[in-house]
């Protein structure tokens, strides 16, 4: 009897060191094993060394003017005290941009007094913040070897996008990559409303909405998206409140306008395709139906194959749905939270290789890609390319090409036709990549959370 107690006893003393907090010793060891990363000694490496080349290109390279005095034409007018968005101008044509642009670039404006140099430092800061943030993605999904960690450095374009140019693609995707790392840490809420953010910088954004809504639905339930998406909603209605109460049919219309036609001269892609047939309502509306079925293709076939295809999905969740409510209405609330707890965790690979290859989808659809667009997906892509079955070499090589023709200028035929081929192989590559199960098992969601 005795020793069945001293047994029963140590067993207990066994069972409650293993719930204990984190020991000092398990502390060190968890250190020693981030910072034996090398991964993570190459980022922050990587961050060093390419604020040091910033520093050099703001320093050494002359600043093109392109659209900041267009800018800061705009925003004076708003703080002027002009709500018409048909009234805010600059020298490149009316604004077209949500009012989150504007609340950003007035306090550029205030800082920098509009001045060129201050506001370069300012992008500077941005684009290693932005660097950073894109790094940790890579380095928690754990995707690529560490030294392909470089090619995210290795982009004259994207360089030129953030500190020559100025361009407001920078803070919308600076938010965006922030609102994926959200994700990552299962912070659907809150990504969803850093999302929002960035779509009211720029409406590019909006081209990740379709993968983000399915990882929603994947991730919580249909009540939880619902309720996101109204704060999503509320933020956008927050931001554009001083002109949706003086003028809302001109903000509505100027700044969420899906049918802007771009000039076939400044397009990187689609540059062979006669100008008459590029602007077309028949090539745009060509582009949204392959758009679409592309969307629809994946989705049913890659990013949905382990819940039985699209359809499948979306009717299970609806019967959960159901049940849940139908168990709140009974009252059963214990029932109801126990019916929900059943949500699986999702890899984060799987989350961002939806978001990068849903995003990426509407790139190669897009009718127009200015210059600045390319840092809509530049560093996404060798994510991208690692996602797709070919070899390194070729890997390395589709990504020397796609930067090499965003980097001639003017863009031609050759370089454009390159371009959509480029793209249209590594979508190939990532239709035939592996499909993994996208959801975390119970061994692997207690190591994958501190991840």
């Amino acid at each position: 009897m005795e020793r069945s107690r001293r047994l029963k006893g140590k067993e207990t003393m066994a069972g409650q060191s293993m719930t204990q907090p984190t020991t000092p010793m398990n502390s060190v060891a968890s250190m020693s094993k981030l910072y034996g990363n090398p991964k993570i000694a190459f980022a922050v490496a990587l961050v060093f060394a390419d604020s040091l080349l910033i520093s050099l290109i703001i320093a050494y390279v002359p600043y093109t003017k392109i659209d900041w005095d267009a800018y800061m034409s705009q925003v004076s007018g708003f703080l002027g005290g002009e709500r018409d968005y048909r009234n805010l101008k600059g020298d490149t044509g009316p604004l077209v941009y949500p009012a989150g642009f504007l609340y950003i670039y007035s306090a550029i404006q205030h800082v920098t007094t509009g001045e060129v140099y201050p506001a370069q430092i300012l992008f500077g800061v941005l684009y290693i913040v932005n660097l950073a943030i894109v790094l940790v993605i890579y380095v928690k999904t754990d995707v690529l070897p560490w030294w392909a960690l470089g090619l995210l450095s290795l982009s004259k374009r994207v360089h030129s996008i953030f500190v020559l140019r100025l361009f407001n693609d920078c803070f919308a995707m600076t938010l965006l990559h922030a609102s994926i790392v959200s994700l990552l840490y299962r912070r659907w809420h809150l990504g969803l409303i850093i999302f929002s953010g960035a779509v009211s910088v720029k409406m590019n954004v909006l081209l990740y909405a379709p993968p983000l809504l399915l990882l929603m639905l994947k991730a919580i339930d249909v009540i939880g998206v619902i309720f996101a998406l109204a704060g999503a909603a509320l933020v956008q209605i927050l931001l554009g409140l001083p002109f949706l109460v003086s003028h809302p049919v001109a903000y509505i219309s100027r700044a969420f306008n899906l049918g802007r036609v771009f000039i076939h001269f400044w397009s990187v892609n689609f540059k062979f395709i006669p100008e008459p047939v590029f602007i077309s309502k028949e090539f745009a509306l060509f582009l949204l139906v392959a758009h679409l079925t592309l969307l629809i293709a994946f989705a049913n076939y890659r990013w949905c194959k382990h819940e039985g295809g699209l359809l499948k999905f979306l009717h299970s969740r609806y019967v959960s749905t159901k049940l849940r409510l139908s168990l709140l209405t009974s009252s059963s609330f214990e029932k109801s939270h126990n019916s929900n707890s059943s949500l699986k965790i999702l890899k984060k690979e799987h989350i961002v290789t939806t978001m990068f290859i849903g995003n990426f989808i509407g790139i190669v659809c897009a009718r127009s890609l200015h210059y600045q667009f390319y840092s809509w997906y530049f560093y996404s892509l060798p994510y991208l390319l690692w996602r797709t079955p070919y070899p390194t070499l070729l890997r390395v090589v589709l990504f020397i090409g796609v930067e090499i023709c965003w980097n001639i200028y003017p863009a031609n035929r050759f370089s454009s036709a390159l371009l959509l081929c480029l793209h249209l192989i590594i979508l190939w590559g990532l239709w035939h990549g592996p499909s993994e199960y996208p959801y975390e098992d119970s061994k692997s969601s207690a190591y994958n959370k501190d991840k």
